[in-house]
């Protein structure tokens, strides 16, 4: 199956930034979509930012303008740059991608990272 690793959360200041990773591991599989979730404590889990495979994005109005989403196809690999962080984008981060088996291309598979907590303090 494909793996999601995501990696560069931690502990910021209000006003820092973070630049979160996360990388597909596998073979024999193609990327339609990936993108980045958040949930915090009590709250359901929100779109943050995605990427198609054609380029396209989408990002959530409350980070938008702060937030940059960004791809490195070679290595099957997303990126969210996150800049202004407030306390309230403290959650944990998840990487989810979209992806199609080369063997199997009529339909669509969800795969999910573990996540990455980011906490700013105020």
């Amino acid at each position: 199956q494909v793996q999601l690793v995501e990696s560069g959360g931690g502990l910021v200041q209000d006003g820092g930034s973070l630049r979160l990773s996360c990388s597909a591991s596998g073979s024999d599989f193609s990327i339609n979509t990936m993108g980045w979730y958040r949930q915090a404590p009590g709250n359901q889990r929100e779109l943050v930012a995605q990427l198609s495979s054609g380029g396209d994005t989408n990002y959530a109005e409350s980070v938008e303008g702060r937030f940059t989403i960004a791809r490195d196809n070679a290595k099957n690999s997303i990126y969210l740059q996150m800049n202004s962080l407030k306390p309230e984008d403290t959650a944990v981060y998840y990487c989810k991608a979209l992806i199609q088996w080369n063997f199997d291309i009529s339909r669509t598979y969800q795969y999910w990272g573990q996540g990455t907590q980011v906490t700013v303090s105020a």
